[in-house]
């Protein structure tokens, strides 16, 4: 009989953005399963499941609804008898650890991808570090998607050294390099779409919009820049947690439209990076930084934080400028120097590029999914 694999996440896109490849690939070996807060089903015809179950997975912290997500995962897991279980995010991690540990599960996984406890301070910071710690205590397999994110987990006590694993040189999907290239009809298109210049410099950003990623301190450092040239632009694209995009009176030189877009949400972040000569992410906190390796691979040089989790996307002066974390000064002068230096930014993204398609390659990456559950499952 082939072995089974269920996959446990608290929300849809976690699938659809890091598991697809992967979970094709172990189809054809094993009958992979997914479980979480999945609502509609029809969002799922693209992965190769051989069964979907709905979990009341949900990201913020309630006793109730989590005792709930952990009996009913438990009565899944024993009524399917899974070979392992596997989870993504801490919430559904802690679902998983416990549920699993309860029902017997005989391999037990976690992908640590990112610490929402890492910036934050007291009560907070220790109810969320210490559901990390009960994952890694409970679990019999460990991956982390960074090698920077892995020392810091180690640093604070989170996991044991030497007990985490880490695929390659890190993250959970790689790029995959066919979808994100470099393509000028696209770049041509969102520009015009925009109103941007051939010969501006435009400066993109793609993920959440919040202030842990920075939205503040990229915010003020453009608005610097923009006193001083007429031909720059700021580009943000993904989900707008804390309205900013829309928030622009503090800052007298960022003018939507003229310099500045709120693009949205896309479901073809591809053809939208295109339109960037720069990324830009100032984050405080990232557990890899999946985005650097996207606009790496279509070509863009970063300038990124010098956060954990961030620093293994990208090679200071190489493939990318560093600024501070929280400090608009640093940020700025980044940004200016990118402006100054456009064969600088060429190189960088040259340079970028390779290293995403031979460091990062999505193919790569699940080759090592394939062969980890070919270890622990032979």
């Amino acid at each position: 009989m082939r072995k089974k694999i269920c996959f446990v996440i608290a929300v849809v896109d976690t699938a659809q953005a890091f598991l697809r490849d992967h979970i094709e690939a172990l189809s054809k070996e094993y009958d992979v399963y997914l479980a979480g807060n999945i609502k509609n089903q029809d969002d799922l015809t693209m992965l190769s499941v051989a069964g979907v179950h709905p979990l009341g997975i949900e990201r913020g912290i309630s006793v109730w609804r989590d005792l709930k997500a952990i009996w009913q995962a438990f009565r899944f897991f024993k009524t399917i008898r899974f070979d392992a279980v596997h989870s993504i995010t801490p919430k559904a991690g802690l679902v998983t650890a416990v549920a699993g540990w309860l029902a017997g599960i005989k391999h037990r996984t976690h992908i640590f991808t990112g610490q929402v406890w890492a910036t934050r301070h007291g009560a907070s910071r220790w109810i969320l570090k210490s559901i990390d710690k009960l994952i890694a205590g409970l679990d019999n397999h460990i991956l982390v998607d960074g090698k920077s994110q892995r020392a810091f987990l180690e640093e604070e006590g989170v996991l044991r050294k030497g007990t985490a694993q880490v695929f390659g040189d890190g993250s959970i999907s790689g790029v995959n390099s066919v979808r994100f290239a470099p393509n000028k009809s696209a770049r041509l298109s969102i520009r015009s779409e925009l109103g941007i210049q051939d010969n501006t410099v435009c400066y993109i950003f793609v993920g959440r919009l919040n202030h842990d990623k920075g939205i503040n301190e990229l915010y003020m450092a453009f608005d610097r820049l923009a006193s001083e040239k007429n031909d720059v632009f700021l580009l943000l694209v993904g989900w707008d947690e804390d309205n900013y995009g829309t928030n622009l009176s503090s800052y007298s030189h960022i003018i939507a439209g003229k310099n500045f877009c709120y693009y949205g949400i896309t479901l073809e972040p591809e053809k939208v990076l295109n339109a960037g000569d720069v990324f830009t992410l100032p984050t405080y906190r990232e557990g890899f930084g999946s985005s650097v390796l996207e606009a790496a691979c279509i070509g863009l040089p970063c300038i990124c934080s010098d956060a954990y989790g961030v620093l293994d996307a990208y090679i200071e002066n190489e493939t990318g400028l560093r600024c501070h974390v929280g400090d608009v000064d640093s940020l700025y002068k980044c940004m200016r120097e990118m402006y100054d230096n456009p064969d600088k930014r060429k190189q960088m993204g040259e340079r970028a590029r390779q290293r995403a398609i031979t460091d990062f390659n999505g193919a790569r990456l699940t080759k090592y999914w394939v062969e980890f559950y070919q270890q622990i499952l032979a």
